[in-house]
């Protein structure tokens, strides 16, 4: 686990240069994510949107299933088609703890799943050491 610090940014650059930077362009965004630890998890809360330069940049899902709750993270393609290489994190927050960070130089990342579904929890993601975002709180 890790303490959220006022500038979550930070805590996401830094865990995403422990992932090695590759460049991942591929088509369009899915109609649906589908959770590969979990097929039967279903979207809880409402999306939220990082913004970076004027743009949307990515989306954020919280999800629930299979005992855990799980946080999505996606890099939009008019992200990635103006960018280069970039690290994408995403993680399950609560309280100022970040639960189950995961980083991917994809145009994706889910986390692994955390053991929450007793206490509040927020998802968060973004683009590494540029913007972040966070779910609503889920309880």
């Amino acid at each position: 686990m890790k303490s959220l610090s006022r500038r979550g940014v930070r805590i996401l650059a830094a865990a995403g240069l422990a992932v090695p930077a590759v460049l991942a362009f591929t088509g369009p965004a899915q109609a649906a994510e589908v959770n590969p630890r979990c097929a039967d998890s279903v979207q809880i809360g409402a999306t939220a949107y990082v913004t970076a330069g004027g743009m949307t940049a990515a989306s954020v899902k919280q999800y629930k299933g299979c005992g855990k709750n799980y946080a999505y993270t996606y890099v939009w393609q008019q992200y990635r088609d103006s960018h280069g290489s970039y690290q994408v994190c995403t993680s399950i927050v609560t309280g100022s703890t970040l639960r189950d960070l995961q980083c991917s130089s994809g145009k994706e990342v889910w986390s692994l799943g955390a053991n929450t579904l007793s206490v509040c929890t927020r998802a968060m993601g973004g683009i590494a050491d540029v913007a972040h975002k966070e779910t609503e709180e889920r309880c």
